[in-house]
């Protein structure tokens, strides 16, 4: 069976899964302009950090390499594709890996070699080195999951001792646990971030079972988690997000219930993480439950320039996000018809709302993060320390204090 795909790009062309019909009906919309990027990640046709980051790059990368700039010098070419990138940013604020991959591309056009090139001939050399550069983000984003796949496995293995029925050990241990939101192939390049770590897991033999929430108000997992679960035949149960406490506290011995793993939209210098709405609650419960808590982030998502949590600018979304939902029409036989679909009031629409896309889950609630280097773990004074996953950086950070 194929693998998902969430983005689909050759040179020139980019299709993105629009994941708002999901999981009824596989639909790429062609994503060809830098407003056709912005719509699609605003709208949720694409969600999860490193994917918003890998369609914005390549969307301008698309049409620039269909001719969209009209610039003549390199001075007005570089101003016009930061120009493009500084809309996109808006996009979506919280998600770091959005701003980090702007800065990086930002850095590859003015790296490009002109020295001595006619104008020109420099502006095809800065357009290049911007295409060159988008195209690496998606090729480095499946390598970086495969890493966090591996090292978040091989750390709960160490830490429950586990042992697949594979192994030479005469009886096999294996662990359950809990994931958030979605961070498998539809949120990334492919294999995903907290997913990926249990797909590992399965493939390895050391998963139990996997429980996932619905995430309300936007059902990233029931739409979306289940589904990869299903697709890639992981045991697996879909939970409401206030059955979490429940499920600790009934199942958590019988069914070995081990650590909950989620992703981050971004990651701060004290190890403080935004993530989607709902991932602090399950952080505080864990911890009264003595499960592991556990962050999958790409050091794309970590940025040590801003200090705890308190600093994250947390995005806002529409109040018809809790009071209406939209879904295929489901038949009186139990059939789902994905040629019709219906949006129904699940409140009174006058209600005053709060929607807040992300929360801030402390990092003193946090037992490790597993980036694609390795993964991170309190010191003794109860603080992450990230200089030896991103040593430059931090040096450059601690210099500065």
């Amino acid at each position: 069976m194929a693998s998902l795909q969430a983005i689909k790009y050759s040179r020139g062309k980019l299709l993105v899964l629009d994941q708002l019909r999901l999981p009824h009906e596989h639909h790429y919309d062609e994503v060809s302009t830098s407003e056709e990027a912005f719509d699609c990640i605003r709208s949720m046709r694409v969600r999860g950090a490193p994917a918003i980051a890998i369609v914005a790059a390549l969307a301008h990368a698309v049409e620039l390499h269909n001719g969209s700039c009209s610039a003549s010098t390199p001075e007005e070419t570089i101003a016009h594709i930061d120009s493009r990138l500084d809309y996109l940013k808006e996009s979506r604020p919280t998600a770091v890996d959005l701003s980090n991959a702007i800065t990086l591309l930002k850095l590859a056009i003015r790296a490009a070699q002109i020295d001595g090139l006619a104008h020109p001939e420099a502006r095809e050399a800065i357009l290049n080195a911007y295409i060159s550069a988008a195209e690496n983000i998606l090729e480095k984003d499946l390598q970086t999951n495969m890493s966090i796949g591996a090292h978040g496995s091989a750390w709960l293995q160490q830490q429950y001792n586990l042992s697949s029925s594979q192994s030479s050990s005469s009886q096999s241990r294996k662990i359950s646990v809990l994931t958030h939101c979605n961070t498998g192939s539809l949120a990334t390049s492919g294999h995903g971030t907290a997913l990926g770590i249990i797909r590992t897991l399965h493939t390895n033999g050391l998963l139990q079972h996997a429980y996932c929430t619905e995430t309300r108000p936007y059902n990233q997992g029931s739409r979306l988690t289940s589904f990869e679960l299903v697709f890639e035949n992981i045991p697996a149960t879909l939970i409401t997000d206030s059955m979490a406490g429940a499920l600790f506290n009934l199942h958590r011995e019988k069914m070995n219930i081990g650590a909950v793993i989620v992703g981050a939209d971004r990651v701060v210098r004290n190890g403080d993480t935004a993530n989607k709405i709902g991932t602090y609650q399950l952080a505080v419960l864990a911890r009264h439950h003595g499960v592991k808590f556990i962050v999958a982030a790409p050091t794309t998502t970590l940025d040590l320039e801003t200090e705890t949590g308190r600093d994250i600018n947390i995005e806002e979304r529409k109040p018809e996000e809790l009071t209406q939902i939209t879904g295929a029409v489901v038949n009186a036989d139990g059939t789902v018809d994905t040629s019709k679909t219906a949006r129904v009031a699940i409140a009174d629409q006058r209600i005053g709302v709060w929607n807040p896309a992300f929360d801030v889950t402390p990092h003193n609630l946090i037992d490790a993060i597993v980036t694609e280097r390795g993964t991170v773990v309190k010191g003794a004074d109860g603080k992450f320390n990230f200089s030896q996953v991103m040593p430059e950086k931090w040096a450059a950070i601690v210099e500065r204090r």
